[in-house]
């Protein structure tokens, strides 16, 4: 019998005011600020789902919908979305909130994936991540693109991997 999880079951809720040390020179917070929270709590959703180590293959989709400002809070929800093999892709969402009005926004969405490795030296290198399922409305409108994206992911890798190969490493000065 194939193992599964929930989606609910890797879902990470992580919040955080953004203070003015934050902020790139335009007065929103930093995409990279940004980033290393998204990458932070989709790698606890990863670890959640399939329980060992996982590598981040790629932050794909990084829509930045609406600037984060100080005193704002930020909370980035994730959960794994999508699962092949070693592979689990995560959907993310950011959420910005006016805390002295409560007015809430949609700041941002990206899919993270990960590739899950052996956690221990001697463990066995085959396995299989366990599948997703999702269960509110949300969770099956994010989940039921997975197959697509997942296609067009590893259509631009190959394209990608093609591409890098005729980069130069030589010093530029």
């Amino acid at each position: 019998m194939e193992e599964f999880r929930y989606c609910r079951q890797s879902k990470v809720i992580q919040n955080h005011r953004i203070f003015p040390s934050d902020l790139n020179p335009f007065g929103a917070l930093f995409g990279g600020k940004l980033m290393t929270i998204i990458d932070d709590a989709s790698s606890i959703s990863i670890t959640r789902h399939c329980r060992r180590g996982a590598v981040t293959a790629s932050i794909d989709q990084m829509n930045f919908l609406n600037p984060l400002q100080s005193n704002h809070s930020v909370c980035v929800e994730s959960y794994v979305s999508g699962t092949h093999h070693k592979s689990m892709e995560v959907f993310v969402k950011v959420i910005g909130e006016d805390l002295v009005t409560g007015e809430r926004y949609l700041a941002a969405t990206c899919f993270t994936t990960f590739v899950a490795i052996p956690s221990h030296m001697n463990e066995e290198k085959e396995f299989i991540v366990p599948k997703v399922t999702p269960q509110t409305e949300e969770e099956k409108l994010v989940c039921d693109g997975y197959e697509k994206r997942r296609v067009k992911r590893l259509a631009e890798q190959s394209e990608y991997k093609d591409f890098v190969t005729k980069l130069s490493t030589e010093l530029p000065w």
